[in-house]
Order: structure tokens, then C-alpha cells, then sequence
């Protein structure tokens, strides 16, 4: 089975206090809890270790509880937490099938983070094993999956196809919409697209023109005379062609909106890590120009070859510098960094699994700096390029496995089938590779080979799998020889473009809307329509003290569905009017529906609670409950009966101790205000 559950919104939590309960009704015997990276696993052995479930006391304090650094299950092991790639060792590649673990070993799986692609964070550091291709990962999950006699249940964010081929459909699911709307995760503003006059007329090269090629990986360049026009597109940029003259002008553009001297933090994601390198020196500058001196930590390039990595995540979230982190895939998913308040994109994605877990870095709610939404920029169209795609894409459907990669696999340890499979991609790029070698190619192919690449390819298409391991394990220089890319899949030569650029545009996308002023034409024009179809709206323009909390959030729902964000409405109100007022959804409902004056809600609820405190002699106990109450209408927007029976008020006693001390008058004290922060404007 299969529960989705936005990021951020306490999958983790869930899981421990569901294991909780099957494990102490001895539904389950004991549980294996995988994780796809070693950093996750000791990340969820720490909540284990310190989530209370019952009398103060911790899960792990309860049952026993096996991380990482034990192989194998004791028998009073009633949780065992395990990487995916260290039960794939354990199941595929033990030495015999005494070796393997028994089928019966546990009797629930908890898979988290189910959707996980061997291509989704190709900066995962943990090397156990490395996967070949999608259906490799997959296969081999799946085969460990089903090896063991256990129910099988799938924690995910964002469900893959690959997913619910494994664990079928969702039986409960929680969106990232819903987490906003509860008040659980914070929204993102309208996205940011900065466009330069290169990102949108693309990088061209003329014939016979001389360009410098660079070799990401030393450093060297060299010059070369173009035989032919080569043109380059946006999503090109930073991955196949060099372009300082862009990552300048969207630094630049950056340091307008982005105060490296504000305590929030910025998150970038780079095509490479050359290219990160470029946008940490270009932003360094840029923020120097805009705001003065600055401590060289405050921009970072935050990747997996980094010395210290997790120390300087563990910097990044915790210290107050670095405020900028440039990254390629490492900080997609499983890192918490609540402070993460800009997201920014310099590249393009093409599964929107991915994207929607970068997104994901930036949720957390954040009342330390008074986060209320996260920003983001866009420079390379990424926004609109994932619009239409569907959250079940493939997470990796043309994977660039090098034939380095190939051969290293072919001569390693793996089964028969295996090895024909890896055989036969062999071919396929050896083929490719025939037609493209130069003379200097081909003469190192044969001094390492001790025959030509036609030989090559001919004792691949008619040899046996087994002998062609050991010939290829005997001649480790040929991948490297065949291919022209590194392992990243950076080119490696890349042209180096001196074109000139400047940013021509900074938009915001407001869905089909152009315009802030179009975005609030709409907006209102379906409040008009639909007051008299949909209750709650009628509710919030005719009698709005009577909304109920439920019904507000069926409201949201709705709104949502149709694009109407609040997030997407404060802000094109602001850019709109010029006015930057933190009205709530009530008030700018009830301004497009009769022209209501917009008022910040704040100010509206501390204008009732005063005109409620004047309209009688209240004790003094009287007017600290009125005052918590404003409070809460300040924080939630409607506080109903139900509110009363839920935090902050249960734990006080809830609406039967809080009646008492209104006389059981407090249905008529909650409406009295309800109603004057309405009649304020009234």
C-alpha cells in the first residue's frame, strides 16, 4: 500500500506512530524500515530515538531498534533501519543463498521516500552500489522488495509510475496544497522569471568562427575553427555551452531582490559543478556591487565533492552563514532547512518529480524570521516548461550511463543476465562510437585493446558475457578512451561564449493571467459568478461572522483548484496597487464581491477586540479569555466551536471551562466579535 504525503508535512512522525500501534497490538513481529542514503537512515534512527509515543517515553526506548551499522536483526529487533542498496547487497550479491537473509527475516515494510529514482539526486554520496539505468534500480528493487514474506507499505511525497506498479494507488494522500491551505507548510509567491536577451534568442556561432573549448575537468582550453553553425538554446546553457556573460546578468538581477544581510536563506540550483562555480564567483561580485563588503561564506558552492559536506549543510541550516548555497542535485531531497526562503533555478529539469522536490526545500514554515511564503526565480522558463506535466512522469527515462561506467559494471561482479544486459548497451554505443572516432582516437583504442574498435565490436556482438567480464576487467582504459562526456554527463569540451548579455525582462507568472491587474480581473470575476453557486462564498459576503473553520477551508480548496491562490492574490494586489496589505482571503473576497475596503486583518481584529472590551465591564479573567481569543482569529482567521475543542484551547480546558467563565454566554461573546470585525468598515 501507498501513503502520499507532501514534504514537510510528518511522514516520519506518521510512520513511528503507526508502528507504534501495529507493533504493540503484535500485528507485526518486526519491521525494516528503508531508506535510499545513509544520511536519511541516521536522520530517522534520530527520530526514532527521540519522538515520545507513550508516557514521556521515546519509540526506541520501547522497542528495539537496529540502525545502519548493524547488518543483521537481533531477535529482540522489533525495527531495523536499512539503505535500499545494503539490502540489495544483502539479497542479490551474497555469497551464497545460505548467505541471503531469510524470506521470513521481517514481516512489514516501510519504504520511505518510495519514489526515489537512481537518477533523482545524482549526488548521492553513499557508494554501496550504484544502479545501472531506471529499469535496473527498479528491477532490483523490486526483487528485494519481494523477496521477503512482508507487507509492503510506500511513503512518498510524489508518487512515480514506478511507484504504484510496486505498492498500487494511494490509500491516503495529503497534498502540498492542502498542507497550505491547513497552515501546515507556507505557499510560494507568483514564480519570478528573469529573461535575458540570450536566454530568449539563444547563443549562436557562425561558420569558420574561432571559438575557445574548455576542458571542464583541468580547466585547459583550447581553440578551435567551427566547420559549421552551432546554435544554442536555454536549456543548453551551463550544460553545453559556457556562458559567464548569462550567469552575470542573472546574478545581477538576483542582488536586486535577495539581501545577503537578511537572515533568510537562498537555495541555487546549477546545471554542473563548473557551473556552480561560476554562479558562486558572479553572485560574490553582484552582491559586493549591490550592499558593499561581504565574508566570502556568505555565497557557497554546496555540492557532494565539497570538503565537509554535512558539515557545511549542517552551517547552512543552522549558522548564519552561508545565506546562499549553489547546488546541482544534492539538496533536493532530505535535507530540512527551514530558513530556506528563495529557490532558485539556473537549469533545467525535465521530471517533474524532481522539480517538485526542489520546491519542496523551501516549505517549511519558518515563524523565527516571519516567513509567510518562499520566493522563486526562474532564469532558464523551468516554471512553465513543468506546467503540463503530469506529477506520474518516469523519474529517469534516458539515463547517460558512460560506457567507462559500462565496462566497469561488465567486469564487476553481477549475474548472467546482468552481464548480457550490460553486453548489449555495449554494442548499441560502440556502434555510435565507430563513426565519430578520430586518428588519434582510434590509435589509443587499439595500443590499450591490442585490436581495432571493428574487432571490438565484433567479440562483443559474438562473444560470451562471461569471457567478455574478464577481457574488460583486464583492460580498464577504454571507457575512459570511448567517451567523450565525464561521468556528470558534462561534455568534455564545452564552447566558451563571450556573447554579451543583459537581462530584457523580470516578469511574474500568474497562471493565464499576464498582468497582476488581469490576475484580479479574473479573480473577481469569479467571485461574482460563483457567489450564488458556492455556499461559502456566499457566506463570506453576506454574513462572513458566521463562517465555520470547515467551511473556509472547503473555500480555499476551491479557490485553489481555480488558481486563486492567497499567496498569488497578495501579491498581485501588491505589484498591482502598489500596496502591500496583509489582508486575509475573507477581506479580499469580500472587496472584489461588494467593494469592501481592504484592511489588514490584523488590524481589523484588534479594532473588535477593543470595541468588544468597551461594550461592557468585563473581570479581569473575562478579558484575558476575549484577548486570547483575538489572538487565535489573528493566527486562523475563523475560531468556531470546533476550534475550542482543538489546541490552544484543549489543553486549557476547551469550550465547556471557557463557557463556564463567560456565565455560558461565550457562543454570544465568539459572534459579538465575529461580527464586529466586519462592522468596522461597515
Amino acid at each position: 500500500m501507498l501513503v502520499a504525503m507532501a514534504t514537510g508535512t510528518g511522514k516520519t512522525k506518521l510512520a513511528i506512530a503507526m508502528l507504534y500501534r501495529l507493533l504493540s497490538a503484535k500485528r507485526f513481529r518486526r519491521v525494516c524500515f528503508v531508506v535510499d542514503r545513509s544520511a536519511l537512515g541516521r536522520q530517522t534512527k534520530d527520530e526514532f530515538t527521540t519522538t515520545k509515543v507513550v508516557n514521556g517515553k521515546a519509540f526506541a526506548d520501547i522497542f528495539g531498534l537496529k540502525g545502519l551499522a548493524d547488518v543483521t536483526p537481533d531477535e529482540d529487533t522489533r525495527v531495523h533501519i536499512c539503505t535500499i542498496q545494503g539490502l540489495v547487497r544483502r539479497v542479490l550479491y551474497s555469497e551464497s543463498a545460505e548467505d541471503a537473509p531469510p524470506v521470513d527475516q521481517y514481516d512489514l515494510m516501510v519504504v520511505d521516500e518510495c519514489h526515489r529514482g537512481y537518477l533523482l539526486d545524482r549526488e548521492m554520496s553513499d557508494g554501496d552500489l550504484s544502479f545501472r539505468d531506471q529499469s535496473d534500480y527498479v528491477s532490483k528493487y523490486r526483487r528485494v522488495l519481494e523477496h521477503f514474506d512482508a507487507v509492503k507499505i510506500g511513503l512518498t511525497a510524489t508518487p512515480a509510475l514506478h511507484t504504484t506498479d510496486i505498492f498500487g494507488k494511494p490509500v491516503f494522500t495529503y497534498s502540498y496544497r492542502e498542507a497550505v491551505i491547513d497552515g501546515f507548510l507556507n505557499d510560494h509567491e507568483p514564480p519570478i522569471r528573469i529573461a535575458t536577451k540570450l536566454s530568449e534568442g539563444g547563443i549562436h556561432f557562425v561558420r569558420e568562427e574561432a571559438v575557445d573549448f574548455i576542458h571542464p575537468p583541468t580547466g585547459q582550453v583550447e581553440t578551435v575553427t567551427l566547420a559549421d553553425e552551432v546554435d544554442f538554446e536555454v536549456e543548453q546553457f551551463n550544460r553545453g555551452v559556457v556562458t559567464v556573460p548569462f550567469n552575470r546578468a542573472v546574478a545581477q538581477e538576483l542582488a536586486k531582490y535577495i539581501d545577503p544581510g537578511d537572515p533568510d536563506k537562498t537555495l541555487i540550483f546549477a546545471a554542473s559543478k563548473a557551473h556552480a562555480d561560476i554562479l558562486v564567483k558572479e553572485l560574490r561580485d553582484a552582491f559586493r556591487n549591490a550592499y558593499g563588503p561581504m565574508n566570502d561564506k556568505t555565497v557557497q558552492r554546496l555540492t557532494g565533492d565539497v570538503d565537509k559536506v554535512e558539515s557545511l549543510i549542517l552551517s547552512f541550516r543552522n549558522d548564519p552563514l552561508p545565506k546562499v548555497a549553489v547546488t546541482v542535485d544534492l539538496l533536493t531531497t532530505g535535507v530540512d532547512i527551514p530558513k530556506i526562503t528563495n529557490i532558485v533555478f539556473m537549469r533545467r529539469v525535465n521530471s517533474r518529480i524532481l522539480y517538485e522536490q526542489m520546491l519542496g526545500r523551501a516549505t517549511r514554515l519558518c515563524p523565527e524570521i516571519d516567513k509567510e511564503a518562499f520566493r522563486i526565480f526562474d532564469a532558464v522558463d523551468l516554471y512553465a516548461h513543468l506546467q503540463d506535466m503530469t506529477d506520474m512522469k518516469p523519474v529517469a527515462a534516458d539515463p547517460k550511463f558512460t560506457l567507462t561506467k559500462l565496462f566497469e559494471e561488465l567486469a564487476g561482479r553481477s549475474d548472467a543476465e546482468h552481464k548480457n544486459r550490460i553486453r548489449e548497451q555495449i554494442i548499441v554505443r560502440l556502434r555510435r562510437r565507430l563513426k565519430k572516432l578520430s586518428p588519434e582516437m582510434r590509435a589509443r583504442f587499439e595500443r590499450e585493446a591490442g585490436e581495432t574498435p571493428e574487432a571490438t565490436l565484433n567479440r562483443f556482438v559474438q562473444g560470451d558475457p562471461v569471457d567478455l567480464s574478464k577481457w574488460a576487467f583486464e583492460r580498464p582504459n577504454l571507457g575512459p578512451i570511448l567517451d567523450w562526456t565525464d561521468e556528470d554527463g558534462t561534455p568534455r569540451y564545452m564552447p566558451i561564449s563571450e556573447h554579451d548579455d543583459e537581462v530584457t525582462s523580470v516578469t511574474r507568472g500568474y497562471g493565464t493571467a499576464d498582468k497582476p491587474e488581469d490576475f484580479l480581473d479574473k479573480f473577481t470575476q469569479f467571485v461574482r459568478e460563483n457567489v450564488n453557486r458556492i455556499a461559502a462564498l456566499r457566506i463570506v459576503v453576506q454574513r462572513p461572522q458566521e463562517l465555520t473553520r470547515e467551511e473556509l477551508r472547503q473555500l480555499r480548496l476551491e479557490l485553489d483548484a481555480e488558481g486563486f491562490t492567497d499567496s498569488k492574490i497578495k501579491r498581485a494586489w501588491a505589484d498591482a496597487k502598489n500596496q502591500d496589505i496583509a489582508a486575509s482571503i475573507i477581506g479580499y473576497i469580500r472587496q472584489a464581491a461588494i467593494g469592501d475596503p481592504l484592511i489588514p486583518y490584523v488590524d481589523r481584529v484588534r479594532h473588535a477586540v477593543e470595541a468588544i472590551l468597551r461594550k461592557r465591564d468585563w473581570t479581569n479573567v473575562q478579558r484575558k479569555w476575549i484577548e486570547r481569543i483575538g489572538r487565535q482569529l489573528e493566527l486562523e482567521i475563523v475560531v468556531d466551536r470546533a476550534a475550542f475543542d482543538a489546541e490552544p484551547f484543549a489543553s486549557l480546558g476547551g469550550w465547556p471551562r471557557i463557557d463556564r467563565v463567560f456565565n455560558g454566554e461565550l457562543e454570544q461573546v465568539v459572534r459579538d466579535i465575529n461580527e464586529s470585525i466586519w462592522k468596522e468598515v461597515g
